[in-house]
């Protein structure tokens, strides 16, 4: 045995016995291993803040860095991967020296200081709904995300808070400006909201034929539904019943507010004119229910509550007086 390789043994037995000594002291970290061939251990932060390091040594060590593997059931292996290639990093500026404390110190200081890790597949998802006019920022002190949404001149500032024990918990997404008609933001800003709580809670009225209720993941469920079927979408959005913007081109234009062309959305979702989704629901056929044109499905809004009955005799009352107008126009020449 050379002088170099027995300074090398003895350098990793005395980390060895330095590791056994320092790592059941850190907080949320349980060593597992620390033999000749590796050092691991088990970081748990909270349920989905879980992580394996395992430091694995190769000849000549300290001389050369240990290679860092990570392992986790809960955190993205895009992140991990990423991750352990930092950690070899960090172990190449202590070639000669003890490596495997630093590491494991490190990779709970990262998932201490960057909570959103937890949900880095679901961010990754939401950028690709995003084009070169929106902007996402994440906020890893406050573990939020950030995002304005635009398309055409409307937009949607977008601010969600991650929960620390994310994804048990649901996020709290919160519109924080817009330009939209204000209550479309009160649409939006409530559906996100029970969105989010719709991945965590059972339904109330279970469907005894449904599988047991598991709670699921819902940042990428309320982006999605902000994103595409809201900031994306309305400004687009087409009247079924005129084939015209129900949204005015300008935002500051106050007529999807007030006047017979103001904004209506009915159940299904769809965006309607006043004035002509009042004449649709006023003009027969009736029985069954009025239809949306859009999708066939039956409307339902709080401003036509009235039975199909109560429209048929109003509409033929209506007829009858038109009728007799006509009549006395006739008579009198």
């Amino acid at each position: 045995m050379t002088s170099s390789t027995a300074d090398n043994d003895a350098a990793l037995k005395a980390e060895l016995e330095e590791v056994k000594k320092e790592v059941p002291t850190i907080e949320d970290v349980k060593l597992i291993a620390a033999v000749p061939a590796l050092v691991r251990a088990e970081i748990k932060i909270t349920d989905h803040k879980q992580v394996a390091v395992t430091c694995m040594f190769q000849p000549s060590y300290p001389t050369v860095p240990v290679v860092t593997e990570l392992r986790s059931k809960t955190l993205a292996d895009k992140l991990l991967d990423g991750l352990a290639r930092i950690c070899d990093a960090e172990a190449k500026k202590l070639e000669g020296k003890p490596q495997t404390v630093h590491i494991i110190r490190y990779v709970k200081t990262f998932i201490e200081e960057n909570p959103l890790c937890v949900c880095s597949d679901e961010i990754s998802a939401v950028k690709k709904l995003l084009n070169d006019s929106d902007d996402v920022k994440l906020k890893q002190k406050t573990s939020q995300i950030v995002l304005k949404v635009c398309q055409e001149q409307y937009f949607v500032g977008l601010r969600i808070s991650v929960p620390d024990d994310y994804p048990a918990k649901q996020v709290v997404p919160e519109i924080t400006e817009h330009n939209f008609p204000e209550f479309l933001r009160v649409n939006f800003q409530a559906q996100a909201v029970e969105i989010a709580r719709q991945c965590v809670h059972p339904p109330l009225k279970k469907n005894p034929k449904d599988p047991p209720f598991v709670p699921k993941p819902s940042l990428q469920p309320v982006c999605e539904y902000i994103i595409r079927d809201c900031v994306k979408k309305f400004p687009l959005e087409i009247c079924p019943l005129c084939n015209e913007r129900v949204l005015p081109v300008d935002p500051s234009n106050e007529s999807a507010s007030r006047g017979k062309n103001r904004v209506e959305k009915v159940y299904c979702g769809h965006l309607f004119h006043f004035i002509c989704l009042n004449r649709h629901m006023k003009t027969p056929p009736f029985t069954g229910g009025k239809l949306c044109p859009g999708c066939g499905k039956q409307i339902f809004h709080e401003k036509w509550k009235i039975s199909a009955e109560v429209m048929e005799n109003r509409w033929a009352h209506k007829q009858a007086k038109q009728r007799e107008l006509e009549e006395v126009v006739d008579f009198l020449g």
